[in-house]
């Protein structure tokens, strides 16, 4: 009867930890939500009136902000001082923990869910005269972040990565000189997660784990096991699990592979970006993308977590090189994300940036140290430094065709035997791209009832008419589409709420 009782009892915690592991697979986002954003360095109280103005009516689902905690304070303010934390304490050039919990609190009100881009595999580099953003002090030199506290007990030896091929090395020593914390020390453990729990309970959905490729995955199992369920209070189901998504760089030929953090939970998949980028700069044909997916090297779609371009490969740095597309190649870069939305693989996640001219270059600022914040115009457009490309009526007239064709297969594929595409989602919406020299010209299938229907892409509907191109579809659901070589935009789409 004991052994019974054993089993029964083992049974349940496999069961339990199984499940655990599946659920941190779920964005958890409001019902009929379906893509995140990249609010790259905004302030947490212009992220909290974007999601109330803009983010929830346009149908997002999610933000993921740069990372809340404290870090160290770099001369000229590039980017990446966010990447080399002092401390846990929530006091960034964003913002304090009032107003991050505040934005969190009122996003969620909204319908916009949080994910924390979280710092946790390394601490701050050597600089001289360390200073955080919440005015700590530390020593990286000796190892010593008081403010943590961590000691340099708490870190890997000093050693550089030199041999991507050696496993060790890539997890055991230093990310350009960051000093590489520890994981298998409980301490350490510990204090990993006061932070994302503390997180967690002031309602975020989720993290995305930076640099997961450099932390060993039975450490990173350890940690998240350990995380608390969601915070009910914010809306989510009881027993919800945190989203994870864990950067994992894997272009192939190296020792690390994606598929070693893949029952974590879902993985950043740089092949998506780089490939995506190839098609639409006119090296691929895109009659290839008839099988986008796996087929491609790709992870599956449920453990893919896929974008165009992200705040590293933007800027050279990353993985895709020359092949990434970003917001300075604006029509292809157009057409790029409107695929990746309109078609059914992996999470998606739009990405907004600044300008820049230079790869170091950090956000707008009004003084040279506090952030700026974005000037929206009448158009819905943003200025004063910003982007803003989730704005773009393009990429967010997709995000809601997204939403609309959840659910639903790709279905009646055509292609001209060139880069001339178009397919239905199910019987909820169609759409069409032309990459090529010359317009694209023809009937094709839409899989959508008669009627008339506004382009999402140069318009969309306003009343009882269209802002941009109009689609008449007829009784055998065929339409005329054209998109000529010369237009703004390569891409036509239209689905069921589009419809006059």
């Amino acid at each position: 009867m004991l052994l019974t009782k054993i089993s029964f009892c083992v049974l349940l915690i496999l069961f339990g930890s199984s499940q655990q592991a599946y659920a941190q697979f779920n964005p958890n986002y409001a019902s009929g939500r379906t893509t995140m954003v990249h609010l790259f360095e905004w302030k947490w109280d212009d992220i909290a009136a974007e999601c109330e103005n803009f983010l929830g009516p346009k149908g997002y689902g999610g933000i993921q902000v740069s990372p809340v905690n404290e870090n160290v304070v770099v001369g000229n303010r590039p980017w990446w001082e966010r990447y080399q934390p002092i401390s846990y304490l929530l006091t960034t050039r964003s913002g304090n923990e009032q107003q991050f919990a505040n934005m969190v609190r009122r996003c969620n009100n909204a319908g916009v869910r949080i994910y924390v881009d979280v710092v946790f595999n390394h601490m701050a580099a050597d600089h001289s005269n360390v200073r955080g953003t919440a005015g700590s002090t530390a020593n990286p030199g000796s190892k010593s972040y008081p403010a943590v506290p961590f000691s340099s007990t708490d870190f890997h030896a000093t050693c550089a990565i030199n041999n991507y091929n050696d496993a060790n090395q890539v997890r055991n020593c230093e990310l350009v000189g960051l000093k590489d914390l520890d994981q298998s020390k409980s301490w350490v453990q510990d204090r990993i997660l006061d932070f994302l729990n503390k997180l967690i309970n002031l309602g975020v959905a989720g993290f995305r784990v930076d640099a997961a490729k450099h932390m060993w995955p039975s450490d990173l199992k350890n940690i998240y096991n350990r995380l608390n369920n969601l915070n009910t209070e914010h809306g989510f189901a009881g027993g919800s699990r945190p989203f994870i998504y864990q950067e994992v760089i894997d272009l192939g030929g190296e020792a690390i592979s994606k598929y070693e953090y893949t029952d974590l939970g879902v993985v950043t998949e740089f092949r998506h970006s780089a490939a995506i980028g190839r098609s639409f700069r006119g090296h691929d044909q895109l009659r290839w993308l008839t099988n986008w997916g796996p087929e491609w090297g790709f992870l599956s779609s449920t453990s893919a977590f896929v974008f165009v371009d992200n705040h590293d490969n933007q800027r050279g740095h990353g993985a895709g090189g020359g092949d990434i597309l970003t917001y300075k190649n604006g029509k292809q870069y157009k057409m790029a994300n409107a695929f990746m939305l309109a078609h059914p693989f992996g999470i998606p996640r739009v990405m907004s940036s600044f300008a820049f001219d230079n790869s170091d270059q950090g956000p707008p600022t009004t003084d040279g140290n506090n952030i700026a914040s974005p000037r929206i115009n009448a158009d819905n457009s943003c200025s004063g430094g910003w982007v803003c490309e989730h704005r773009w009526r393009q990429i967010a007239n997709m995000a809601g065709f997204r939403n609309i064709a959840s659910g639903t297969n790709l279905q009646n594929w055509w292609d001209n035997g060139s880069s001339q595409i178009a397919f239905c989602r199910g019987n909820k919406a169609f759409i069409a791209f032309n990459n090529d020299n010359y317009d694209l010209n023809t009937s094709l299938q839409t899989c959508l009832p008669a009627g008339t229907y506004c382009d999402i892409i140069s318009g969309e509907k306003s009343g009882s008419s269209c802002t941009g191109k109009s689609v008449v579809v007829g009784s055998d659901g065929r339409a005329h589409i054209s998109i000529r070589q010369n237009e703004d935009d390569g891409v036509l789409a239209i689905h069921v709420e589009s419809k006059l």
